[in-house]
């Protein structure tokens, strides 16, 4: 028996995965929880990204918890606690971090010196 295959509207299949987790921020909040060794709060997790507002961060965590990477846990205690976690599908991209992680090390240098010679190369025009 053949394989169903689903329908895909983008030319590349790796596409479907990138949209998942690429943008601004949920690379940065996944990598975070990855890391840490118990459940994050979500207070600690906004400190740990410095730079993300928290409606900003409410918003990506919602995408990911909708999309079965992140597993919010509720505890109706005073003051109210929340925590995240990665469910067993986010524990799937952890090699894959893991991976571009060793690229990025391994490639920076390289890429900001293809960044500056690009910058010294006289503009040509657009045709």
């Amino acid at each position: 028996m053949g394989e169903k295959k689903m329908p895909n509207s983008t030319p590349c299949p790796a596409q479907y995965a990138v949209d998942l987790f690429g943008g601004k921020w949920k690379t940065s909040i996944l990598y975070q929880i990855a890391l840490a060794p118990e459940p994050l709060r979500f207070n600690v997790l906004r400190r740990k990204i410095p730079r993300i507002t928290q409606k900003m961060l409410t918003q990506q965590l919602r995408q990911m918890e909708r999309d079965g990477l992140v597993v919010r846990t509720f505890y109706p205690e005073v003051p109210a606690r929340v925590e995240y976690t990665l469910s067993l599908l986010g524990k799937t991209l952890t090699p894959i971090f893991e991976q571009l992680c060793g690229w990025s090390a391994d490639h920076k240098n390289s890429v900001e010196q293809a960044r500056m010679s690009y910058v010294s190369i006289p503009s040509s025009p657009v045709n």
